[in-house]
């Protein structure tokens, strides 16, 4: 008896799809009416579509499809898709490499985006509207504070860190009261046992009912 593995097969391409699409692809390519690979291109499509419905989400869905159709045939399938087809040298070209950001940036559990709007504040010159960007940053780095240390602060650190920050230039009063943000650790809550308790309760019953029961039938056999 011979037994067919998979190290004697031919090679998956791509492995999300299966052996069975590829083996109904290799089918298609076979195909002499053009016509009749079409539509069978078409059923193929679908059931790629149906076995990764996360690809829904990616944008141009049914073009990626048929570009993975086209690199399952090696391609060598001949049919008429609504994209054009892709080439073997589109697959060898490497994606310019994205750079790291490379600014440093003081307190990290601010982030970038307050240092930005800190130098946006201080462009400001009209008093009444830098003073309310200045309290709403001093907010912002209050809730972002808590956020990510997941500690309670007071509200002279954010006065103290939003002055380091611009460079003395931005200053609230020390009497001022920041939004009301605290850190509020989530309890652990305790283990029902209720249901555990009817359920003895429910079972003692039983036991009882039983017993009773079992009585009344040793009563009776005694009279007869």
């Amino acid at each position: 008896m011979n037994f067919d593995y998979n190290t004697t097969r031919n090679e998956l391409i791509l492995a999300e799809y299966g052996r069975n699409v590829q083996n109904m692809v290799k089918y298609i390519i076979e195909l002499p009416d053009r016509e009749e690979r079409n539509k069978y291109a078409q059923a193929v499509i679908d059931l790629m579509g149906f076995l990764n419905p996360h690809l829904r989400d990616v944008a141009d869905f049914k073009h990626k499809l048929w570009d993975h159709l086209h690199i399952i045939s090696g391609y060598q399938i001949d049919v008429d898709s609504p994209y054009p087809k892709p080439t073997p040298e589109a697959a060898l070209i490497k994606p310019d490499h994205i750079g790291y950001p490379q600014q440093k940036i003081k307190y990290k559990h601010y982030g970038k985006t307050v240092e930005v709007m800190i130098e946006k504040a201080k462009a400001v010159d009209e008093p009444e509207r830098r003073a309310s960007m200045v309290q709403g940053i001093a907010n912002f780095m209050k809730m972002s504070y808590v956020t990510w240390n997941k500690d309670s602060v007071a509200d002279e650190t954010i006065i103290k860190n939003l002055r380091e920050l611009s460079g003395g230039e931005l200053q609230l009063d020390e009497n001022v009261n920041l939004h009301k943000v605290e850190f509020k650790p989530v309890p652990v809550r305790p283990q029902n046992n209720n249901n555990n308790r009817g359920r003895s309760n429910n079972n003692g019953k039983n036991r009882q009912n039983n017993s009773s029961n079992n009585k009344q039938r040793n009563n009776g056999k005694q009279r007869y």
